[in-house]
Formats: C-alpha cells, sequence, structure tokens
C-alpha cells in the first residue's frame, strides 16, 4: 500500500470509491451516503484543504483523510462552537484545522493504515490546534480512539449529539504541529 497526497480534483474523481469507504468504516445507511456526496465535494472547496489517500498495490482505496481550515458559517464548527464556552472557543477555534474525515476500509484496519494518513494530514495542516470527532466507544476497544489518544488528542466535549445523528460523538483535540514523541509513538509505522 503507499500514502498518498490528494488535490481536490483527485478527491472527486474518487468520490464514489470515498464514499464506499466511509460507509464501510461508518456502518452508516445507504441514504445517508447520498447526502454525504454533496457535502463532500463542496468540503474539497473550503480554505485550507488537505487530503491524503492510501492506495493498495492495485490502485484501489484502502482508506482516505481530509481536513480544512474549522470556521465561522461551516456547519460542524458551528455546532461545536455553540456548545463550547468563550475560553474553550478561544482556545481550540480560533486557529484550527478540522480533521474532517479519516476512515479505513474494515478489511485494511489494524496495519497501520489509520496512523499514516493522520500523521501525513496533521504534517501538512495548518493552524495552531485541531479539532475532530469520533462516535463515542470504549476507548480500550476502538482503533480509532486508540489512535487519536496515541496522537495526544484529548477530551473537548463528550457525549455531544449532532443534529440529524442519534448517536453521541466526542470532539477531541491537541495542538499543532506534533511533536516529535507523537510521530514516533510504538505502533506508528512511517510513511
Amino acid at each position: 500500500m503507499r500514502l498518498v497526497p490528494w488535490q481536490p480534483d483527485d478527491l472527486l474523481r474518487r468520490l464514489d470509491d470515498v464514499v464506499s469507504v466511509y460507509g464501510e468504516a461508518m456502518g452508516y445507511r445507504t441514504e445517508l451516503l447520498q447526502t454525504r456526496r454533496g457535502y463532500i465535494g463542496a468540503h474539497v472547496r473550503r480554505a485550507g484543504f488537505r487530503a491524503v489517500a492510501t492506495l493498495t498495490t492495485d490502485g484501489h482505496l484502502a482508506g482516505f483523510g481530509y481536513g480544512y481550515t474549522s470556521g465561522p458559517g461551516q456547519w460542524w464548527h458551528d455546532q461545536v462552537r455553540s456548545a463550547l464556552d468563550d475560553d474553550a472557543r478561544k482556545q481550540w477555534l480560533t486557529d484550527c484545522f478540522e480533521v474532517v474525515e479519516l476512515h479505513v476500509k474494515p478489511a485494511a484496519q489494524g496495519h497501520g493504515v489509520g496512523a499514516r494518513q493522520l500523521r501525513a494530514l496533521l504534517a501538512m495542516a495548518d493552524g495552531r490546534t485541531v479539532l475532530l470527532s469520533t462516535p463515542e466507544a470504549d476507548e480500550e476497544q476502538s482503533r480509532a480512539w486508540r489512535l487519536y489518544r496515541r496522537f495526544g488528542f484529548v477530551d473537548v466535549l463528550r457525549d455531544f449529539i449532532f443534529p440529524g445523528d442519534e448517536r453521541a460523538f466526542a470532539i477531541l483535540g491537541r495542538e499543532l504541529p506534533l511533536a516529535e514523541r507523537a510521530v514516533d509513538a510504538p505502533g506508528i509505522v512511517g510513511i
């Protein structure tokens, strides 16, 4: 497998694959996936957009991640902003890169793909902080949670409900740039 940076057009050309990986990784219903296509298409035009993809040797998409500069007027940003107090808003949202999506096909999970994608994405990110949301889960059992904790993400909000999704999410954050010890943490394989 190889990790590659993606430009907006690269992601749009592979939108069907992106939506498929997203659906497999998140376990979402088909009707929700169709609405995600439009959101993803709009996201590639946001300021600070950065993306990575993991491709198999035969060119199939095994995983992807992307984000952009978080700002007022963006749905996710405004939802999270409304739940934070003034001090937390200043700390986390003033100069923030938002990891919007980071997914690996279930068959490719457990091989360091997510860690490589996250490290590469954060290395390209602009901002003083980075935020992301992830479904609430047992931190010991969830690969995503273990990954985020290894990278030094801390709780910003817990048990947050986004409109339109019945699951509770955690909002996690960390400062940028990555410290060398986070990049070289055990279990994180080089790009």
